[in-house]
């Protein structure tokens, strides 16, 4: 896993956190929903990257 692609999903998983406490802030369940799927795109992104670098060994 290269290291700008470690930062790229770093950013999404924060991101992510950051969208689903402002929506719960402002009582927005749609705000809230769409940070909680970043983050999962960011850990599975991050778990295809561990995968790829599995294989290569």
């Amino acid at each position: 896993m290269s290291t700008t692609d470690k930062a790229k999903n770093k950013a999404q998983q924060i991101s992510g956190k950051a969208k689903e406490k402002a929506g719960q802030a402002t009582g927005n369940p749609q705000r809230e929903q769409r940070g909680k799927t970043d983050q999962v795109k960011s850990d599975l992104k991050t778990a295809g990257e561990k995968v790829k670098d599995a294989f290569k060994r």
